[in-house]
C-alpha cells in the first residue's frame, strides 16, 4: 500500500495551493510555511473591526469578521482563484476548517444556529459544478459544530460578475435577487452568513436585506478574505 501511495504521488504529485511545492505525507492542501505565513486579519476579536464597521448605517448585523487579507496578487488570491475557477473545492474545506478552530471560541460567532453560504444561480452552479462559499461553510460547520444551510436562501436571478464594477454599479447589480424560504421557520434564530470576498459588501448587503424578512433574525458575517485595510 505505501509503494502505490508512493508511485500515485509521483504520477499526481501533491502540491501546496499556495506556493506550489510538493508537500510533505504530514500536510494538506496548503504546506505548514504558507499555512503559517498566511496574512490572518483576527477581526473576529475586534468589535469596531473593519468588517463589522462596513455595513454600520447599511443594514443592521451582530458582527462581522474576515479569515485573510486579500491582495492582488498574493497568495490569498491564488488560493481563492484555485477555488472559484479550478475545481479545488477543497480549499474552501480547508479555509472553513481552519478560520472555524477559531470562530467556535468567539462567542459573536459560537451562538450562530446555522451557517448560510451566500447562494449562486443556477445556471452558475451548473457551469462550475459547485459553490465555493458552501465549500467554505462546510468546513466551518465541520470545526464549528453548526449545521449548514443551503436551501434557507436562494439566488432569483443571474448577474454578471461583480469584478471591475464601482461599488454603486455592484450594488445595483445584486439589488433585490435573493429570496428567503420558509422564513417563519427561522424566527429569533442567529444566522452566519459566509462569503468568499468581501470589497463593497454590495452582494452580502442583499443578502442581508432579503433574511431581515425573518421575525428577530439576527445575522453575522465571515468570509475567507477581505481587501479592506
Amino acid at each position: 500500500m505505501l509503494f502505490i501511495n508512493d508511485f500515485i504521488s509521483l504520477i499526481f504529485p501533491r502540491i501546496c495551493a499556495s506556493c506550489g511545492n510538493s508537500l510533505w505525507k504530514n500536510e494538506e492542501v496548503l504546506c505548514h510555511f504558507c499555512e503559517y505565513h498566511l496574512p490572518v486579519t483576527k477581526f473576529h476579536h475586534d468589535l469596531e473591526n473593519p468588517v463589522t464597521c462596513l455595513f454600520r448605517g447599511r443594514v443592521l448585523i451582530e458582527t462581522g469578521a474576515a479569515f485573510l487579507y486579500f491582495n492582488k496578487g498574493s497568495k490569498v488570491q491564488r488560493l481563492v482563484h484555485q477555488l472559484k475557477y479550478k475545481g479545488r473545492k477543497d480549499i474552501g474545506i480547508y479555509l472553513g476548517d481552519r478560520y472555524g478552530q477559531s470562530l467556535k471560541y468567539a462567542p459573536r460567532f459560537n451562538s450562530a444556529d446555522v451557517i448560510i453560504p451566500v447562494p449562486l444561480h443556477k445556471k452558475k452552479y451548473m457551469q462550475r459544478g459547485y459553490n465555493q462559499s458552501e465549500q467554505f461553510a462546510v468546513g466551518l460547520s465541520g470545526s464549528m459544530n453548526i449545521p449548514v444551510n443551503k436551501h434557507l436562501l436562494t439566488r432569483a436571478k443571474a448577474t454578471e460578475t461583480q469584478t471591475r464594477k464601482s461599488r454603486f454599479s455592484r450594488y445595483e447589480n445584486v439589488k433585490e435577487i435573493f429570496m428567503v424560504n420558509a422564513p417563519r421557520a427561522w424566527n429569533g434564530k442567529h444566522l452566519m452568513l459566509v462569503d468568499d470576498v468581501i470589497t463593497t459588501g454590495a452582494t452580502l448587503e442583499s443578502c442581508i436585506l432579503a433574511l431581515q424578512i425573518i421575525p428577530d433574525v439576527r445575522i453575522s458575517v465571515a468570509c475567507i478574505a477581505t481587501a479592506m485595510i
